[in-house]
């Protein structure tokens, strides 16, 4: 009888280890197959990104699994953005709002949360600038900068931050940029609000970091765009644009940068793999913001 319990708890001894071991074996294999940087599940709001840059980074975030949300001041902006999506394969959900009204705004974040799902992740991407010489730029014109680059990314923000902390979670990414750190002749408004964004962006973690959300910008160096495209074109002579050689010459890359090549600093920001990165700015420059330049001969 002794024998025959002895066997009989041994076995179920035995049962016991198999079922722990099993337990570890299968959260080991979940943990391994977890991909910090993967955004499945997510929903991600990316202003003004119907192309360029915002529609680079909404493309690099879809396919880490994000659902994208996006949107532009018009209609016919925001089909066209649809239709970019689609051709890549991409259901994207498109909305028309103007980012600089706060009534407008509040609006749009309720409508994605009842039609889409609350937002995880917010890119502040929409952006303007206008090169004018400080002196000759009108206090309005001044003012529509700010509007667009510093207040629109302070009014999107707090729009979406009270759900992220009843979530329990959330990121946000701020596009700055060089001119976050540095000065250059006519662009005086626009220096001014990247500069304020960059602060922002510190001040979002400093405030909200407590609740699990982290805050982070991207700072972009000079990218390939559409809008760019008239810096870089070839001079009647057949010479490069005076500014193309500029910026070539001060990045120690030798060339303007690519879209995507922004995609995948924004979905680390965006990942759990950067759930302890907070209020920092990512410069994707090529370098400029390292290199004082080669010396003349």
């Amino acid at each position: 009888r002794r024998s025959q319990a002895a066997t009989r708890q041994a076995g179920y001894s035995d049962k016991k280890t198999n079922l722990k071991i099993l337990r570890i074996f299968r959260r080991n294999k979940k943990m391994a197959n977890t991909n910090p940087f993967s955004l499945e599940g997510k929903i991600a709001l990316v202003t003004g990104a119907s192309y360029g840059i915002g529609f680079a980074i909404a493309k690099a975030m879809a396919n880490a699994g994000a659902t994208i949300v996006f949107n532009d001041i018009k209609q016919e902006l925001v089909d066209k953005g649809l239709a970019a999506y689609k051709e890549e394969g991409i259901e994207a959900h498109g909305y028309v709002c103007d980012v600089t009204n706060e009534d407008a705004v509040n609006e749009l974040v309720a409508k994605i949360e009842k039609e889409v799902g609350v937002i995880d992740i917010l890119v502040n991407n929409a952006g303007i600038i206008k090169r004018i010489p400080m002196c000759e730029m009108t206090a309005a014109e001044f003012r529509q900068v700010i509007d667009v680059d510093l207040n629109a990314p302070f009014i999107v923000s707090k729009a979406v931050i009270p759900s992220m902390i009843k979530k329990g979670h959330g990121k946000i990414i701020n596009i700055c940029s060089m001119m976050s750190e540095l000065g250059r002749e006519t662009v005086s408004a626009y220096a001014a609000a990247k500069g304020g964004l960059k602060m922002l962006t510190k001040n979002i973690c400093s405030e909200y970091g407590e609740f699990n959300i982290q805050c982070n910008g991207i700072g972009p160096g000079y990218i390939e765009t559409p809008q760019t495209a008239p810096l870089r074109e070839r001079q009647p002579d057949g010479s490069r644009h005076p500014f193309d050689t500029f910026i070539c010459a001060k990045t120690p890359a030798n060339r303007w940068l690519q879209p995507d090549e922004l995609g995948g600093p924004a979905v680390f920001l965006a990942s759990d793999a950067s759930n302890g990165v907070n209020g920092h700015i990512l410069y994707v420059d090529g370098g400029i913001l390292a290199y004082i330049g080669k010396q003349p001969k």
